[in-house]
């Protein structure tokens, strides 16, 4: 039995199915307000398009920066030769030694102007270095955002994840449900099993694979299903109750347990005669061949298909690389280029600052982005769903 429940919180806008209705894998079951999910989804991918505008100021700046240090480079070089020639001319008295003062003070000062410059142009790099836009990290978090945001969309339209029948249905059209409420529940019919409760001392002889003839009462004598045995249970009925019994005390009387023995039904008998579960049955093995293991591997007719993830959505996919697109422009995948003489290799750039003189770049380091014979055995069981 497949319970269904919600993952995020909602108003219950419509519920397209009732108790004892048949349902297919994958139809719509009962769909949420999805009004705050829709607003969210807005919200994060303007989030995105922000981030993108950001990082792409951050791609500009370094260029901006580059340029003014060319610029300041050109007055520092400016300001050497007005020192040069003015010291030429102090001897000769041309000019007074406050005004060659003044002249030193304006080689410092650009000096120290293309220092500052270099340092901004360092720290605008370090965010910048070895992304593009559309991996850097702020991009990445605002997609991952929008990808969140589309998932409790998606997750406000309840499908079925099996074919089976509805039960044990308690929502109402209108009702305000939390995440993890049990709204209703799935029973696929078409995969069930007898659990036959045999006592413990019917087990002896009791293997996997032996064959196994089961009657019910909802259609009496004249059906017959077949099945074999497919394991028996790690522990008996009052092992796992909600209560154990404590056998510790000094009166205690001895009472013979039932132990849970799996029996698999042909899938062609469940065809031709669906049963529901809960049903009591009446159950013989056959003992005569007892070579066989305590437990199968096989446990199902059908093994429980892979249900496919909700992230799994190439249409999100394509909407956040189109808003990075948009908002990036023809550049979007183009890294940072943070040297003149950048050299790659295998994915490695060596290479200083753009915007040093030469003979006095600084170095950037290296950048890597990367029972007897033949007795029969007779027991009660009760018919069991899927889990």
């Amino acid at each position: 039995m497949v319970q269904i429940t919600s993952e995020v919180p909602g108003t219950v806008l419509s519920l397209n199915v009732d108790d004892t209705q048949r349902v297919r894998a994958g139809q719509p079951l009962l769909e949420l307000d999805p009004a705050d999910a829709k607003i969210a989804v807005a919200d994060a991918e303007a989030d995105l398009a922000r981030a993108v505008r950001q990082v792409r100021g951050l791609f500009a700046q370094s260029q901006e920066l580059r340029a003014q240090i060319d610029q300041r480079e050109q007055a520092e070089r400016t300001a050497d030769d007005d020192l040069k020639r003015r010291g030429g001319l102090l001897t000769d008295g041309a000019i007074s030694q406050e005004e060659l003062s003044h002249a030193r003070d304006a080689v410092t000062t650009t000096r120290a102007n293309v220092a500052a410059a270099r340092q901004q142009l360092s720290q605008t790099v370090a965010q910048i270095d070895g992304t593009t836009i559309a991996n850097h990290p702020q991009v990445l978090a605002a997609a991952a955002a929008v990808r969140n945001a589309d998932l409790a969309l998606h997750r406000t339209e309840l499908t079925s994840p099996v074919s089976g029948v509805i039960a044990k249905r308690s929502v109402e059209v209108g009702q305000r449900v939390a995440a993890g409420t049990p709204l209703l529940a799935v029973v696929p019919l078409d995969d069930v099993w007898v659990d036959a409760n045999f006592k413990e001392v019917q087990l002896q002889r009791m293997r996997a694979g032996q064959p196994v003839s089961v009657r019910t009462d909802l259609y009496g004598h004249s059906v017959t299903y077949h099945g074999h045995v497919v394991g028996i249970a790690a522990g008996s009925g009052s092992a796992f109750a909600l209560l154990p019994a404590q056998n510790a005390s000094g009166n205690w009387i001895k009472i013979v347990q039932r132990v849970p023995v799996r029996i698999l039904l042909d899938a062609e008998d469940l065809k031709a005669h669906p049963l529901r579960v809960g049903l009591s049955t009446t159950v013989r093995v056959d003992l005569h061949d007892a070579s066989g293991p305590p437990m199968s591997e096989a446990m199902r007719n059908v093994p429980l298909p892979r249900q496919a993830s909700a992230g799994d959505d190439p249409a999100v996919d394509a909407r956040i690389a189109a808003i990075i697109m948009d908002n990036a422009g023809p550049k979007a995948n183009e890294p940072a280029r943070l040297s003149r003489n950048a050299r790659g290799r295998r994915g490695h750039a060596v290479g200083q600052l753009e915007g040093q003189p030469q003979g006095r770049r600084e170095s950037q380091g290296e950048n890597r982005d990367g029972g007897g014979p033949g007795e029969v055995t007779r027991g009660g069981a009760l018919v069991a769903g899927s889990p």
